[in-house]
């Protein structure tokens, strides 16, 4: 879903075509999308309703096909990135799809996707500390450290986050 959310919310932005808005997600995110996952996920949207296109004429060249968001696409981008259930609360691209796409959402619903990744975090921490305190082999224990670091940043992140976006930056 998180390729979806990037996509809607560049469009939310202004109009792009395809290697436009292919250009936009990896300069905002550093991922590279492939035509693979753009233009089916593009066709999806405009079966849908959520993104019109249109061709715009080019010199000596075929047309090329640009993408609007509709109401429709700015109604499912709003509802896809308020709704954050647990089961993906421990997926990084997803979580990350929806903080850097806070500005279209409420200061609760901000509140509400950070408090999901914060107890997936929490339980998964705990987990993982069980892990490394009955590993007998070091070079395992060590790994599992390294795990439990991140976690323990990315809840001080979190914390920070929650009180000022730009002290989290």
């Amino acid at each position: 879903m998180w390729i979806e959310i990037l996509l809607l919310s560049k469009l939310a932005g202004s109009p792009m075509h395809g290697y436009e808005l292919r250009k936009a997600v990896e300069a905002s995110t550093g991922h590279t999308l492939s035509n693979n996952s753009l233009y089916p996920t593009l066709r999806r949207f405009v079966d849908a309703g959520a993104v019109s296109r249109s061709a715009e004429e080019q010199e000596a060249k075929p047309p090329r096909h640009v993408y609007t968001i509709t109401d429709v696409g700015r109604e499912l981008l709003h509802d896809m990135l308020a709704d954050f259930p647990i089961d993906l609360a421990l997926n990084e691209p997803e979580f990350l799809a929806r903080v850097g796409n806070f500005t279209w959402l409420r200061e609760d619903e901000r509140a509400r996707v950070l408090g999901t990744r914060e107890r997936a975090l929490t339980a998964e921490h705990a987990r993982v500390s069980g892990l490394a305190a009955g590993q007998a082999d070091p070079w395992s224990r060590a790994a599992l450290q390294h795990v439990l670091g991140k976690f323990d940043a990315e809840l001080r992140w979190l914390a920070d986050l929650k009180t000022d976006p730009r002290e989290g930056a």
